[in-house]
């Protein structure tokens, strides 16, 4: 019987909160600025988004134990569900005419410096697009 005592969350789960604190302040350090983190919606979710000059990033952050394991844990499916909830964003928030809007990852492995992927990926933000 439980006695309203909360369970242990998944240590992936941990492993990935661990992870984007981690992205955020090094993202930081780059001079990047965070404009939302965990931003959810209906349609997806971004990890974080961040802002430097007139770029506005969509950041997914993935940790694995090895960074070839990280770049293969983004998939097509993610990558449209980021897409959706980025252009959900860009309806709330409009970037301005002259902003431009990118996808980005950031890898965390063991034993190594993190490695953040520019444009790591492309999207149509239209709702055609999708």
């Amino acid at each position: 019987m439980s006695r309203g005592r909360k369970t242990a969350a998944p240590t992936s789960y941990r492993t990935g909160l661990r992870g984007e604190v981690f992205a955020r302040w090094f993202l930081r350090a780059k001079g990047y600025r965070v404009l939302a983190r965990r931003f959810r919606c209906p349609a997806g979710e971004i990890d974080l988004i961040v802002r430097r000059g007139r770029t506005i990033a969509f950041v997914e952050v993935k940790a694995r134990p090895e960074r070839e394991q990280a770049a293969y844990a983004v998939t097509a499916r993610q990558r449209r569900r980021i897409a959706r909830a980025a252009a959900v964003w860009c309806a709330q928030n409009p970037p301005g005419p002259n902003g431009v809007l990118r996808f980005d990852v950031v890898l965390l492995a063991r034993r190594s410096l993190p490695l953040h992927m520019r444009a790591a990926f492309e999207a149509d933000l239209s709702p055609g697009g999708w």
